[in-house]
């Protein structure tokens, strides 16, 4: 059965919603009746996935709203919230999906670290803050998801800075869920999306075609709304590349680093390459 949350008439707000998932997640829901508001940066970027989104929604333009947010400042987040109460009533769906990902490492640039930081996980945070009260108060069914990555558990090398903001949205959005579910009545459930190789201007890096092992970002969102149907916490999305097994025991070896007390990021390491190469066939 459909999440009841995902009704005509009820209203979903996403972050980063001017493209990539999520534009792809506001689509769908305008699509089935839903009032939908997206924040974005950019104003010709919001301009027209708004006007994509009315050319689909119900009840046309008057059902869509878009609002210029930066996530990473916590006045412009509540200023959203007060905003969509006003237009809409209120919010049923909140989908902390802004990102970014410039590259870092461990030594710098700085400025990569505090913007990534900022919007990457302050922006989930700050959604958190600004809207779940609300949503809990309005004793209505209603999600909570935020857009982490498969880069925030199995943390490989190449860009720290986005795994460390990744790594604390899954830890975020696992101690949001355990509140939520030990509230009396609430209806309000918290869920991780973890994206695959998903083809977005994020991931493009200068590509104008997707590559065969990526999924859209409509094949990933239609995954995402089956498994929260079917009530999953971690949303572990596969692609054309990797299906969920290896994905399974790539977490699993990225785990027995501590327990094996092996070096770090040991998968990566030229000695454990063939041990890792087992413990993949294992399964």
């Amino acid at each position: 059965m459909p999440h009841p949350a995902m009704s005509p008439n009820n209203v979903a707000v996403i972050t980063g919603g001017a493209s990539g998932i999520g534009l792809a997640a506001a689509t769908h829901f305008a699509a089935i009746g839903m009032k939908v508001c997206i924040a974005d940066i950019g104003t010709e970027r919001l301009a027209e996935a708004g006007a994509r989104l009315a050319s689909v929604a119900k009840g046309g333009a008057a059902d869509i709203m878009t609002a210029s947010v930066d996530v990473s400042r916590f006045d412009e987040i509540a200023g959203l919230e007060a905003a969509v109460q006003k237009r809409f009533g209120g919010t049923d769906i909140l989908m902390n999906n802004a990102g970014i990902g410039p590259d870092s490492n461990s030594f710098g640039p700085l400025e990569n670290w505090q913007r990534i930081l900022a919007v990457n996980l302050w922006g989930v945070i700050h959604g958190t803050q600004a809207f779940a009260a609300h949503m809990v108060e309005r004793g209505r069914p209603g999600l909570i998801i935020n857009t982490g990555s498969k880069q925030g558990i199995t943390t490989p090398p190449g860009n720290p800075a986005y795994n460390v903001s990744k790594a604390g949205v899954k830890a975020q959005t696992e101690a949001l869920q355990h509140e939520l579910r030990n509230i009396p009545g609430c209806r309000i459930t918290a869920h991780l999306m973890i994206p695959g190789h998903v083809f977005t201007a994020l991931t493009a890096r200068g590509r104008t075609e997707k590559p065969p092992g990526a999924w859209t970002a409509e094949q990933t969102v239609d995954f995402m709304i089956a498994r929260i149907d079917a009530g999953d916490f971690y949303i572990l999305c596969p692609d054309n590349d990797v299906p969920r097994q290896l994905d399974e025991r790539r977490m699993l070896w990225a785990a027995g680093d501590i327990v094996e007390n092996r070096p770090a990021l040991s998968r990566w390491h030229p000695d454990y390459a063939e041990a890792f190469a087992r413990f993949v066939k294992e399964s």
